[in-house]
């Protein structure tokens, strides 16, 4: 059971932190670097500053504003859910809730930044499952718009900002149309008009470089938001899984010479093998908890796909992306967990959640490991965080800021126990 010492609940439960902060015997996954199974865990002014064996290390109470005794749980740097609607949406039946989809083709300029709620109780569940930053993610069109990093809390979008507007979101056109849902299966027939749409997206393109590389030009809104994905300080993140549609963003991402391009999707990857391990694109892995797209796939290849991509040698992470996904985006470490049973090594998938997901987004210098000079972006669980049995918070921090650990729907529990005590058992 944790410790805090030095620190009121009331201070935690708002969120304020004390200067200096020292957590205690936890067992550290700092996810680059040994496991610690008896740590010292150092956080000054919301970076970390030391990280030691507290079996052979000693230290002063004096010197701490706050002691965590994590004594017996699990420490891990917070898990980030990459290409998601958090934050954008609240009740997906309440229209006037989701904030994702523009009207229009074309929206790079379209920033989901300025649209997050710090305040969604969605968000506020998601985080107690150790899910402390999102890549909030617009929806629509040939060019959704533009995604930002944000934190799982904060007074307003502003505070809660990680990195702002890292990148534009592609969806390339469909090769196919058609498919049904399982109980109800159809047919896939040929999009038509693929050759059409990608002309009219490549159209774009050539436009937005020809504006980025124009000494004087006029003012342009849409194709101002393009420039740093040919200047190279944007990412491209290009929504494809079909085997045609991966070949053709391959062929793309050459001929625009794209500093950092992302696929979002992936399903045929594996199947490109050579071909897209030269293309040196990363990858953001589409829901493992799914059937497979085609009918002839193994019923199992969406859990075994991430270990096909490690083996590949493919930087890749895992994302949620699919019906009820804001609200899912707490089942990240699950899907992770998932992976772990279909393959990968606990540490591979950790890193999925974690550090690869920061490489690709390119925030790994402050966030998706434990190490010196990182932000204090972590959270203490009871047990191993990846099982869902033990997956139970009990501290959380963003940038070295102590959050409540509990939610509205633990909140209602306990308070419903407390009158039916008699009738309810944990």
């Amino acid at each position: 059971m944790k410790t805090i010492l030095f620190l009121t609940g009331l201070l935690a439960s708002i969120g304020f932190s004390a200067q200096r902060i020292l957590i205690v015997n936890g067992h550290l996954h700092p996810v680059i670097g040994q496991e610690i199974t008896a740590s010292l865990l150092e956080i000054v002014d919301g970076k970390i500053t030391g990280i030691k064996n507290a079996l052979s290390s000693t230290y002063n109470p004096k010197e701490w504003d706050t002691i965590i005794d994590a004594i017996g749980q699990h420490i891990y740097p917070g898990f980030v859910a990459p290409n998601s609607t958090l934050g954008l949406t609240e009740i997906e039946a309440i229209r006037a809730s989701n904030d994702y989809n523009e009207v229009g083709e074309f929206n790079p300029h379209i920033r989901a930044q300025i649209a997050f709620n710090a305040e969604s109780k969605v968000v506020e569940t998601v985080r107690t499952n150790g899910v402390l930053l999102v890549q909030s993610t617009p929806r629509g069109g040939s060019v959704s718009g533009t995604s930002s990093v944000m934190f799982m809390g904060g007074w307003n979008w502003e505070d809660a900002t990680a990195k702002e507007d890292d990148g534009i979101h592609v969806n390339w056109p469909n090769t196919t149309y058609g498919g049904g849902w399982w109980a109800e299966p159809e047919p896939k027939s040929k999009n038509e008009q693929y050759t059409k749409e990608l002309k009219e997206l490549t159209n774009f393109f050539q436009l937005a470089s020809t504006y980025a590389n124009a000494k004087v030009i006029p003012f342009d809104q849409r194709l101002e938001a393009m420039k740093d994905c040919f200047l190279g300080t944007k990412r491209v993140y290009i929504h494809a899984n079909d085997a045609q549609q991966i070949i053709d963003v391959i062929a793309f991402v050459q001929e625009f010479k794209l500093p950092y391009p992302v696929l979002v999707g992936g399903d045929d990857v594996y199947l490109l093998g050579q071909r897209f391990i030269d293309a040196d694109i990363p990858v953001m892995i589409q829901r493992l908890h799914r059937l497979p797209e085609q009918d002839e796939d193994p019923v199992d290849l969406p859990y075994r796909l991430p270990a096909m991509l490690a083996k590949m040698g493919v930087l890749f992470c895992l994302q949620n992306e699919g019906g009820m996904e804001a609200m899912n985006t707490r089942n990240l470490p699950f899907l992770a967990g998932t992976a772990m049973a279909y393959g990968l090594t606990e540490d591979q998938a950790l890193e999925a959640i974690t550090i690869n997901s920061c490489k690709i987004m390119g925030i790994d210098q402050q966030f998706g490991s434990i190490e010196l000079a990182k932000s204090a972006t972590i959270f203490i669980s009871k047990g191993p965080a990846l099982d869902m049995k033990t997956n139970q918070v009990t501290t959380v921090l963003l940038n070295g800021k102590i959050q409540n650990s509990m939610n509205f729907q633990e909140a209602l529990y306990q308070k419903y126990k407390a009158k039916y005590k008699s009738d309810i058992t944990d």
